[in-house]
């Protein structure tokens, strides 16, 4: 599994992040399970350790963390995100991808370029997948100046880069560039990499939920480009 990430940004000073990274690193280690540890980082092909916290008990806990805590701004934001990508164990990546969706639109354009780091660092599609449908999804459309970082993105040797641009429309619904789904859906089909392919399957079953029609028609016609997996999850409820 590789780890490589592009150079790192640099982590702007925040007394929000500090406080919240003293309690955060203070109280997920008292929750930690180390039996479902161990599971945990097998499920998940060992791309990071795990503290083994249930689901349920750590957004408990990060309850517990964040209460009474201020509204971040960018600038915390981008702190917390980075520093909790330097803690290895993975339970500190999900509290800081579900940070930042929550507090994206406090955010501006300037922090694309924190996730796209977020997005190649230590990658796998449980961190990458929040990422690119809840905060860079957001960000584009909330300043669609962005959409040409998608374009760029879309074409990307970094597979997870390429599948943060497929998947960032997914909760776009009517709002969706329709031209640039199919269009970036056509660009990689021919990717050899299963989670390209479960990515295209994704976006286009999520779109059909809005227009149908406008999904059969496409897969009609590109279904000799698609993989039989794009097709089969574009379709699924078709």
């Amino acid at each position: 599994m590789s780890h490589a990430a592009e150079s790192a940004p640099g982590v702007p000073h925040s007394a929000l992040a500090d406080t919240v990274l003293r309690r955060l690193t203070t109280l997920y280690p008292s929750a930690a399970e180390p039996e479902r540890a161990a599971s945990a980082a097998a499920y998940m092909k060992h791309v990071a350790p795990f503290l083994g916290i249930p689901t349920p008990r750590r957004r408990a806990v990060s309850r517990m963390v964040l209460e009474g805590t201020g509204r971040p701004d960018e600038t915390d934001c981008t702190a917390f995100a980075l520093r909790c990508w330097q803690l290895p164990e993975r339970e500190y990546q999900y509290f800081a991808a579900d940070y930042l969706r929550r507090h994206v639109a406090r955010c501006s354009s300037g922090l694309l370029p924190v996730v796209r780091h977020l997005v190649a660092t230590v990658p796998w599609w449980d961190t990458v997948d929040v990422l690119a449908a809840h905060v860079a999804g957001p960000l584009v459309a909330a300043d669609p100046g962005l959409r040409t970082v998608m374009d760029e993105w879309i074409a990307d040797d970094d597979l997870w880069i390429a599948r943060t641009a497929l998947l960032h429309q997914l909760r776009f619904r009517d709002a969706t560039d329709t031209e640039r789904l199919f269009g970036y859906c056509l660009r990689r089909a021919d990717h050899p990499d299963f989670f390209i392919h479960k990515a295209i399957g994704w976006c286009l079953r999520e779109y059909a939920k809005t227009d149908p029609e406008a999904v059969l028609d496409f897969v009609d016609g590109a279904r000799e480009q698609l993989s039989p997996l794009s097709v089969r999850e574009a379709l699924k409820h078709l």
